[in-house]
C-alpha cells in the first residue's frame, strides 16, 4: 500500500537518525524525497541508497538556521519535483547541558536558531508551494520535553516547547488552505544525538546508561527511529486528513506518569 504515493516530502536533518528513518519509510510508501542536511557524505549515501531502490530522491546542503539557505533549497525542490506536499521539520540539536544561570547568550541562541528558527524558516517557505498544491502536511518534531520539564538542557527544552505552540498556531492559520500542522513528541530514541547526550552527561558506560535511561519509560526501553517514522507516515498520509493542531506522543509511556 502506497500511503503517500507521489507526494513530495521535504525532510530536514535527513541524513541520520530519525530523519533517515523517515526518509526510508516515506520512500517505501511511494513518496518523492527531498533530503535537507549539512552532513553531505551521509546525505549522499542515503540518496544513493534510495535511488538504487527506484525512489525519486535528491539531497540539498541546507543550514536550517539560515533563511537564504532554506529558501533556495525549497524553491529548487519544488521546481525539481513539481510540488511540495509534506514538510518534516526534524533538524535539531541538543545544545549545552548546563543550569540556566551558566548558559551563555551564544549557547542559548545557537539552539534556538536551529530548533526554532529552523522550523520557522522551513515552514515559511514551504507554505507557498503547499498553497499552490492546494493542500499540505507539516510535521514538526518536538519532544517529550515540549510537554514536561526536566532538570537539564534548558535551551533545548525551551526550544521544543516553542515548536509545540508554533505547530498549533500554524494549524489554525493555515487550516483554510487545507494545510495541516502537527507536532510529534518522541521519548528517548536511540540516535547519534541521544548517544552523544549520554556521553556528554558523563556516562562511563554508554550502553549501561542507555539501559538505565530506557527504564524511565514504562515500556522499559528506549525507542527506535522507526517508531517515529511510522508516526510521520501517518501524519503525511490521507489517513490523518482530519488531524491538525495535534500532538502525537510516541514516548513509551514516559509522559503518562
Amino acid at each position: 500500500m502506497k500511503r503517500v504515493d507521489k507526494k513530495t516530502c521535504v525532510i530536514t536533518g535527513a541524513a541520520l537518525g530519525i530523519g533517515k528513518a523517515c526518509a526510508q519509510r516515506l520512500a517505501d510508501e511511494g513518496a518523492n524525497i527531498a533530503l535537507f542536511d549539512m552532513l553531505d557524505d551521509a546525505g549522499a549515501a542515503l540518496v544513493k541508497e534510495l535511488q538504487e531502490r527506484g525512489v525519486s530522491a535528491r539531497y540539498w546542503h541546507v543550514d536550517v538556521s539560515n533563511e537564504k539557505s532554506v529558501q533556495a533549497a525549497i524553491t529548487e525542490a519544488a521546481k525539481h519535483f513539481g510540488s511540495i506536499d509534506v514538510l518534516v521539520n526534524n533538524a535539531g540539536i541538543a545544545g549545552v547541558n548546563k543550569p540556566t544561570h551558566e548558559v551563555t547568550e551564544e549557547e542559548w541562541d545557537h539552539v534556538q536558531a536551529v530548533n526554532v528558527k529552523g522550523v520557522f524558516f522551513c515552514t515559511k517557505h514551504a507554505i507557498p508551494p503547499m498553497k499552490k498544491a492546494g493542500a499540505g502536511s507539516i510535521i514538526n518534531l518536538s519532544s517529550i520535553y515540549g510537554l514536561v520539564g526536566a532538570p537539564d538542557l534548558p535551551p533545548y527544552h525551551a526550544s521544543k516547547g516553542a515548536v509545540r505552540l508554533m505547530s498549533k498556531t500554524d494549524a489554525l492559520i493555515y487550516a483554510s488552505d487545507k494545510i495541516r500542522v502537527n507536532s510529534i513528541h518522541p521519548g528517548f530514541i536511540w540516535t547519534p544525538m541521544v548517544e552523544k547526550h549520554l556521553h556528554d552527561s558523563g556516562a562511563a558506560d554508554v550502553e549501561a546508561a542507555r539501559a538505565e535511561t530506557g527504564k524511565l519509560h514504562p515500556l522499559g526501553h528506549m525507542g527506535e527511529p522507526d517508531d517515529i517514522a511510522w508516526g510521520v507516515v501517518y501524519l503525511a498520509s490521507e489517513e490523518s486528513k482530519f488531524v491538525t493542531g495535534s500532538e502525537l506522543v510516541i514516548d513509551g509511556g514516559y509522559t503518562a506518569h
